[in-house]
């Protein structure tokens, strides 16, 4: 029982490890443009480089060694877009907004504070949905993640030790990623913080439906699949979502630095716990 105790617990300090990011919002200055576009590349990095480098791989490891060298890689890859597929379908039912940058003519004073009023309003619903597709993804990536974390841990809570300071690390720069475009569509902190901490909570989540539901038909094929799908979906909000509103909200080369460094962080992360 204490060892069931323990992994809950490594479990929760992983997943809540994202309110750490979301504390960036606290920091931030909303007029501070740069600041969103770096922010946002950033994010993308991150997602990006933990998909192709870390989930994919581990999915494919754990599928060929499953199902076989061929028919593993051909599930891994079909999973990888069946995930990207899922998130296409999710998008579809989200209506888009315009681009908030669009000019519209102005014909009288009047008319030109109302079209300043809605290009505002587009700007925020745009950013606010890419926060909460950002917290959807890192939520998914999150339960399955909670899931190994305590199963881990049931079995030797000394291995255990590294993959949570690893995931905890990881999970810092997931908060920023949903905290930074909430904090700029609302302008409040709180709901910044929320949205994050509500993300990182996936993880625990996914130890006690682990525990309750899933552990006695998990296996390592759809453990796989699972890891597969959440790298496409998460590879494919950062290249729709995160990107091209970095390059919105800044110059060209500043998403592209934001980017470059998330890729590096999460790099070094994956790097200190091999």
């Amino acid at each position: 029982m204490s060892n069931l105790y323990m992994a809950f617990l490594f479990t929760l300090i992983a997943g809540l490890s994202t309110g750490i990011g979301s504390l960036i919002a606290f920091l931030a200055k909303k007029t501070n443009k740069k600041f969103l576009s770096i922010s946002l590349g950033f994010s993308a990095g991150v997602m990006i480089y933990v998909s192709m480098v870390e989930i994919f791989a581990s999915a494919q490891d754990t599928l060929t060694t499953a199902l076989g060298e061929r028919f593993g890689s051909w599930v891994t890859v079909i999973s990888f877009f069946g995930g990207m597929f899922l998130i296409t379908l999710i998008d579809k039912f989200i209506p888009s907004e315009e681009n908030p940058h669009d000019i519209k003519l102005m014909d009288n004073v009047e008319d030109s504070e109302k079209i300043i009023e809605e290009n505002k309003h587009k700007e925020t619903s745009k950013l606010m949905r890419t926060g909460i597709f950002t917290a959807l993804a890192i939520a998914i990536h999150n339960f399955p993640e909670g899931l190994a974390t305590f199963v881990s841990a049931l079995q030797s809570p000394s291995i255990a030790i590294p993959i949570v300071a690893a995931i905890a690390i990881h999970n810092i720069p997931e908060g920023i990623s949903v905290s930074v475009p909430i904090y700029y569509a609302t302008g409040s902190k709180k709901k910044a913080f929320i949205y994050s901490f509500m993300s990182g909570l996936a993880e625990p989540m996914g130890a006690i439906v682990g525990y309750l539901i899933l552990l006695p038909i998990m296996n390592d094929t759809v453990f796989g699949i699972i890891f597969a799908s959440v790298a496409g979906i998460m590879v494919f909000i950062s290249l729709d979502e995160l990107l091209p509103s970095a390059r919105e909200y800044g110059e060209h080369h500043l998403s592209i630095y934001g980017l470059i460094s998330g890729m590096i962080v999460m790099a070094i992360s994956l790097l200190l716990f091999v």
